[in-house]
């Protein structure tokens, strides 16, 4: 890479750091919420369609 492309890129980075800022604590709690929601909702998901595989041949 060229010195120059570089100087580009750290120029970019920089700026989207200066544009972002730190979340507030009831934001940063609501996001951790929906967040968690969401992972257990993916998890029953995916342990329901094991149960399905693992015990339903077996009762068949």
């Amino acid at each position: 890479m060229k010195l120059e492309d570089i100087s580009k890129k750290l120029k970019e980075y920089v700026r989207i750091l200066k544009l972002a800022k730190r979340p507030k604590r009831e934001e940063f709690f609501k996001i951790s919420k929906i967040a968690g929601a969401a992972m257990a909702l993916i998890g029953m998901i995916g342990f329901s369609i094991y149960i399905l595989i693992t015990v339903l041949p077996k009762v068949i």
